[in-house]
């Protein structure tokens, strides 16, 4: 028995989900639509993270919706901003008598005889089986297991005295003060966690095995905040917005093209803030810029506690796990009474959902991305999976839109689905996501495949991605559609209805009917 059915069923109550729902309220206001979360509350990520000083890293007028201006003066936002605007946009849209909660799906199975996807997904409070079917499915599940993060298998951590925590499990009630700690990792988390510990903490050290690349970036955007004196807030908002996905572009097409010059400039911008004496090898990375995500720090944070004394880098590799903390391999022991395992993520794709076509598994590591949106073989579905060289939410507002569009294209004309379709020379070996990053390797085997040309390349380029998905044909010879089963939607001319009319009523009134 369904539980629900709607025209399109959305995954996700995230940054991504609430979003494609708001674009749906705006476009495709005559759809019907619902949202599963497995989680208790909207959010995602900014939900789920507490850790201390969790935060953006890049900006919210890049990372904000392209519908809604971000208002802070904060431009690099804390967790708690980011997601008071996510219910702000629920609220607005009125997305939150759409919401089911506590939903984990399990299975999803699409039947092209009746165009339509069903969806079983356990209720965790109840315990029941609960069937949700819809005409089409969004997947805005994020890219990771929100139910445990990554951790390596630490020889002797079963040794360790003191407390073992990661960043995805903080709690409130976590006590650090004037403690030890030590954070291993290098990632955005670890030089997220160390400047906001280090106030309290008695001293807070970041384990690494390899340097990250770290730049600093304004914490306000002072331009915007000028001119809001003088412009309307969206003007402003969309401004700053072009302004900076042109920046973010331009850094990452320097660093692909001149990568000993950006290393240059990146690394003395770290030594000016950090001081002559300080050993900068623990900030010179053996890869070239953007080979893995680059970390922003908002004013220096992180560079003005290491400068201070508060805090500190060490660049080694762990031999064991002591009783009072751990032992590395150059024989240097750091003592700690607690560790943060900001090791990275557990990346899942389609929140582990098993999806079906027909009773047949789809296998999504064999599937090619059709515009970074569709899954070659998969019809009526729409994958959001925002840019990792650039803010997530640039790719997730253009998603929504192709698919709204394409939710309209189809509808005006009768078509019931629609399915990507590649060709036996379009497959590639290429990687899904070009990065070198350790969560992205993990789960190289998980993710979609790229293809050799066209719609099938993943171009992760705002620039390029905006002609393709909000302005670029639909019918391409690739997206195949099924037979209308509907007469198509047809627009007369005003003047051509005013005459036809006109000429129904002159035969009416001579008696030519």
């Amino acid at each position: 028995m369904v539980t629900k059915h709607v025209d399109v069923l959305i995954v996700g109550a995230g940054l991504s989900g609430i979003g494609a729902a708001a674009h749906l309220r705006r476009e495709c206001p005559k759809k019907t639509f619902a949202i599963i979360e497995r989680r208790q509350n909207m959010g995602g990520t900014w939900d789920l993270f507490r850790y201390p000083g969790i935060r953006s890293d890049s900006d919210m007028f890049t990372l904000g919706y392209n519908f809604k201006p971000w208002k802070n003066d904060k431009s690099i936002a804390d967790g708690d901003s980011i997601l008071k605007y996510i219910k702000e946009t629920a609220d607005e849209y009125r997305l939150n008598e759409h919401i089911y909660y506590g939903r984990k799906v399990v299975a999803g199975n699409w039947s092209s005889a009746s165009a339509s996807w069903t969806l079983t997904a356990e209720n965790e409070q109840t315990g029941e089986t609960e069937t949700f079917s819809a005409n089409y499915l969004i997947g805005c599940t994020g890219y990771y297991n929100y139910e445990a993060g990554y951790t390596p298998d630490f020889p002797g951590i079963n040794n360790y005295q003191g407390e073992v925590v990661h960043p995805q499990k903080w709690t409130d009630d976590i006590d650090y003060a004037n403690k030890n700690v030590v954070i291993i990792g290098s990632g955005a988390t670890a030089v997220t966690l160390l400047p906001a510990m280090a106030e309290t903490a008695a001293h807070v050290t970041m384990l690494q095995r390899s340097p990250t690349y770290v730049a600093t970036v304004p914490e306000k955007d002072e331009i915007s905040i000028r001119l809001r004196r003088y412009l309307p807030e969206k003007v402003v908002y969309h401004l700053a917005r072009a302004r900076n996905v042109a920046l973010q572009r331009t850094i990452y097409e320097l660093s692909k093209k001149r990568p000993k010059t950006m290393r240059r400039l990146l690394l003395g911008a770290a030594r000016r803030q950090l001081g002559d004496d300080f050993d900068m090898r623990h900030f010179k990375p053996r890869y070239n810029p953007w080979d893995e995500r680059l970390c922003a720090v908002p004013n220096g944070d992180l560079f003005k506690v290491l400068r201070k004394g508060k805090g500190s880098v060490v660049t080694d590799h762990i031999d064991t796990f002591t009783r009072d903390g751990i032992l590395l391999k150059s024989g240097k022991e750091l003592k700690a009474d607690m560790v943060i395992t900001a090791t990275g993520l557990d990346v899942k794709i389609a929140g582990n959902m098993q999806p079906t076509v027909d009773g047949k598994k789809v296998q999504v590591n064999q599937c090619l991305t059709y515009k970074g949106a569709m899954l070659s073989g998969v019809p009526n579905f729409s994958m959001v999976f925002g840019y990792t060289n650039s803010s997530w939410t640039l790719k997730a507002d253009l998603v929504a839109e192709f698919t709204c569009r394409l939710i309209n294209y189809m509808d005006k004309r009768g078509i019931p689905y629609c399915v990507p379709e590649a060709g036996p020379d379009d497959a590639s070996d290429g990687p899904f996501l070009d990065l070198q990053s350790g969560y992205i390797q993990r789960a190289a085997h998980q993710l979609p495949r790229q293809g050799r040309r066209g719609p099938w390349k993943v171009v992760q380029n705002y620039f390029r991605d905006i002609p393709m998905l909000r302005f670029g044909r639909l019918d391409d010879g690739i997206l195949k559609f099924a037979e209308p089963r509907t007469k198509p939607l047809t627009q007369i001319p005003l003047d051509r209805a005013f005459t036809a009319i006109g000429r129904g009523i002159d035969r009416w009134l001579t008696g030519h009917h």
